[in-house]
């Protein structure tokens, strides 16, 4: 018998290399001759450099850059595949958890040091990128982040913009003579789990700008900027990204990737269990758990365990999915899990289920329900 466990951390209780810990443990007591893999999985947002870099045998790469408001602070990326693969969290360097809540104002904030991290990547022979780009502090359309690279965006005057929010609406031409080189040889992945158009009422700036610090007048203005950025791209190359879906994502940074650099969006789940060979680890299990924090209607709609389902049933494995909690709904229902398990009672605390101690029992005791439900 083997077992593979790949779970999402359960956040704000458990990473997901202790989730996988404790269901081990749990596991070994019943079935002691059973073979466990343990494989750390992310969905392109926070986790995934660590799930790459453990996965892929890589190493870790610290770059000091700009965080949202320019200051200087050390942001680091995984490299894998030998020196040639990059992964990079954009939150690492322009994420909303970097800024104090008073500080927060898309207008002024950048992605200059997402930019800087790729930059520092190539200066050191990556080619091949895989970039999550989930938590932005930001509504700049990738402008900070193709400054970084090289990229002028100029006004009317000619003058050349910082790449802010703010700067969106004053963009009349885009000036490529001073991009980096080696651009030309970048093969870019870029995680993303939303299909936000650029603009307009379901676009970046209406949907995401109010939690990054935007009030009503700020809204209207990044939407304007936005509109206008649009079309200042599609009279530079001829690429109309408007209506793209994910082009909205991280404040419009998925339209900059895919407009200037072109850059493919996938789905997160999908970048990473491709990236580490996933349907090759699991080929050989008899049994793949998998896990989050909280199992909802979400959990189907490309979050992490239903990339690991999906990858399963290729291989007519069956899968358990844990949480933290179940909102059961016929999504779920009709997942095609072989079974779907809370970890804790239904009665229990949430505040007491997250504490840490009590979240390893618990997952240790579901463990052990798990080999009893298939006789491992």
């Amino acid at each position: 018998m083997k077992v593979t466990l790949a779970f999402d951390s359960f956040k704000g209780s458990l990473t997901s290399g202790e989730v996988a810990d404790a269901f081990a443990s749990g596991l070994h007591s019943c079935a002691p001759g059973c073979e466990v893999q343990r494989v750390i999985i992310a969905d392109g947002g926070e986790g995934t450099t660590e799930a790459l870099v453990e996965a892929r045998h890589g190493e870790y790469v610290d770059a000091v850059v700009g965080d949202p408001l320019g200051r200087p602070i050390t942001a680091r990326y995984g490299i894998v595949d030998g020196g040639k693969t990059a992964v990079i969290e954009m939150a690492k360097a322009s994420g909303l958890p970097l800024l104090a809540p008073t500080e927060r104002n898309p207008l002024k904030t950048s992605t200059y040091g997402t930019g800087q991290m790729i930059l520092h990547a190539i200066e050191r022979g990556c080619r091949n990128f895989l970039i999550g780009i989930g938590g932005s502090a930001t509504n700049d359309g990738g402008m900070g982040m193709l400054s970084a690279l090289g990229y002028r965006f100029l006004d009317k005057q000619g003058n050349i913009l910082p790449g802010t929010g703010e700067m969106l609406s004053l963009v009349a031409s885009i000036d490529d003579t001073h991009v980096h080189a080696a651009l030309r040889e970048c093969h870019i992945k870029v995680a993303c789990d939303v299909t936000n158009p650029l603009y307009g009422e379901q676009g970046a700036a209406y949907i995401f700008a109010p939690q990054k610090g935007a009030d009503a007048q700020m809204v209207v203005q990044l939407d304007n900027g936005l509109r206008n950025y649009a079309h200042v791209i599609e009279q530079y190359n001829g690429n109309n990204i408007a209506t793209l879906p994910g082009a909205g994502a991280a404040g419009g940074l998925g339209g900059g990737f895919k407009a200037l650099l072109g850059a493919q969006l996938v789905p997160g789940i999908e970048m990473v269990l491709d990236a580490m060979a996933f349907d090759h680890l699991i080929a050989d299990s008899t049994l793949v758990v998998t896990g989050e924090g909280c199992i909802d209607y979400q959990t189907v709609m490309g979050k992490a365990p239903s990339g690991v389902l999906r990858a399963a049933q290729q291989h007519n494995i069956p899968v358990v999915a844990i949480g933290g909690r179940v909102a059961w709904c016929d999504a779920l229902r009709n997942s095609g899990f072989a079974a779907i398990l809370p970890i804790a009672p239904d009665d229990l605390p949430l505040e007491e289920a997250m504490k840490r101690e009590v979240a390893y029992e618990n997952v240790r005791q579901t463990a052990m329900r798990v080999a009893q439900m298939f006789n491992l």
